[in-house]
């Protein structure tokens, strides 16, 4: 079958081969295989994807032992500005192998902006059209990003957030399904696979195997679950930390309070070690802290996985904590809480 959009293998890390590669996502056997020859060049920018930076936090970390160290994992340096680039493209380059985005078919997905910054810059790209359906009350640097990209949006209530989007798009898909290849991010077991891929072997290799704790939002839950069950495979001892909004009304945008949310199928529970809440209030306070006294503009997310990983340095005597940060803040500029 003839397809125009091709993706080469990225070189990721040789820890996982691409020929018959196999992982289980709660009980679902998910055969990753290797992506067809490109008969033409790769588009540069997903060439980008990934390979992110490591990097020590020094001034917020005052009273650590001396033991003990905090780094973060800029994946806001990615093309599209956040973690969601890398399974985004998982996604993407499985349908295209698998057939399921075939040419004349619309993707299609749900998002609370940063996979669907994603989606639509592979689109762009890659030449496929893409329809989202989020929140309305998700930024407005969000809205035109998408837009830039060609896009075509559909904001739903915010009242019922992202999971009222995707009762939007499963609807969509109901009313054509051979028009439109459902990504469903929430559920597709190459979300995890991409950072099983290529976040756990990245911060692994980033800190020589000395990593002790791993802290991460949990969203859709892709990255925690793909980059925890890499580092667990590693080194068993690896903590991982969970980090959500301490209450369904939030402000967090990207977490959801998952006792309460309808919890993502590949979201596994028994892997986590802990989960730790924050408020909207200590994220946002710390992303501005971040940048004023790390030089790091970083999203309201970002902002709580740091709260929650200088919670779990400050009860260390040694160790290296490493989070990790969604995206960058520059989606979030028009927010007040940067003057305050």
């Amino acid at each position: 079958m003839h397809q125009p959009y091709q993706i080469r293998d990225l070189g990721s890390p040789k820890a996982v081969e691409w020929s018959d590669r196999r992982s289980t996502i709660n009980g679902s056997d998910f055969v990753v295989a290797p992506p067809p020859p490109a008969p033409h060049r790769t588009p540069a920018v997903v060439s980008l994807i990934g390979h992110t930076a490591l990097v020590p936090l020094t001034r917020i970390t005052d009273g650590f032992p001396d033991g003990v160290k905090l780094a973060v994992k800029l994946e806001g340096l990615n093309p599209g500005g956040s973690v969601k680039d890398r399974a985004a493209l998982f996604i993407v380059r499985e349908a295209l192998h698998n057939g399921s985005l075939d040419p004349g078919r619309t993707l299609v997905d749900a998002t609370s902006g940063n996979t669907g910054i994603a989606y639509a810059m592979l689109g762009a790209a890659l030449g496929f059209p893409v329809h989202l359906a989020l929140p309305a009350d998700v930024s407005p640097e969000r809205v035109q990003i998408l837009l830039a990209y060609g896009a075509q949006l559909t904001l739903t209530d915010p009242a019922l957030g992202t999971d009222g989007a995707r009762q939007v798009i499963r609807e969509l898909v109901a009313s054509g399904p051979e028009k439109v290849f459902y990504a469903d991010q929430y559920n597709n077991p190459a979300n995890p696979l991409a950072h099983y891929a290529t976040t756990g072997p990245e911060i692994w290799c980033g800190t020589d195997g000395t990593i002790t704790h791993f802290v991460a939002g949990l969203g859709t839950a892709g990255t925690m679950m793909g980059t925890g069950r890499y580092l667990k495979e590693r080194n068993p001892g690896v903590q991982l930390v969970g980090v959500q909004p301490e209450s369904p009304q939030h402000g967090i945008s990207g977490l959801k309070h998952l006792v309460t949310a309808n919890a993502p199928r590949i979201y596994d529970p028994g892997l986590l070690d802990q989960i730790a809440e924050v408020s909207t209030r200590e994220a946002e306070a710390m992303a501005s802290r971040l940048a004023r006294h790390e030089g790091l503009f970083v999203g309201i997310s970002a902002g709580a996985a740091v709260v929650a990983a200088l919670r779990v340095g400050r009860g260390l005597d040694e160790g290296l904590v490493v989070a990790l940060l969604p995206d960058g803040g520059f989606k979030y500029s028009s927010a007040p809480f940067w003057a305050e």
